[in-house]
């Protein structure tokens, strides 16, 4: 008798936690936050934007464009310059139509922001907007 009692105890302490179960969940939960995240693509650099009034949100999906104070034009972390921005912006639109936002620092002169508007609507982007901050 006394050697059934020790099997049993043996036994129990024998078992274990399945965690199987656990690391299914885990890999749902964070197969859900993958899928549900949204990816925002900036353009790498810091601007002082303009304020307006008419200030309005616009859809993620847009090809961000920015310019910085000093005049340089940057994609995605990247300065393309000027010459950059219409094989940049044809490349993004023949995958999908989606209108271009310009940043743009409220000191850059009013003739580079127009050189880097045209450049994007000659790769045929039909909506061209500047981002402003709402006042």
């Amino acid at each position: 008798m006394p050697t059934r009692l020790r099997q049993r105890l043996e036994q129990q302490h024998q078992h274990s936690i399945d965690m199987s179960p656990l690391l299914d969940v885990v890999f749902i939960l964070l197969i859900f936050f993958i899928v549900t995240t949204v990816f925002v693509k900036e353009t790498g650099v810091e601007v002082n934007k303009p304020q307006a009034i008419s200030a309005q949100r616009l859809e993620q999906t847009v090809i961000l464009l920015g310019i910085t104070a000093a005049g340089d034009v940057y994609y995605d972390g990247s300065n393309i310059g000027v010459a950059g921005v219409r094989a940049t912006v044809e490349q993004l639109i023949r995958k999908q139509e989606r209108p271009v936002v310009v940043q743009v620092d409220k000191t850059v002169p009013s003739e580079l922001l127009v050189e880097v508007i045209d450049e994007a609507k000659l790769a045929g982007a039909k909506k061209v907007n500047i981002a402003t901050e709402a006042k």
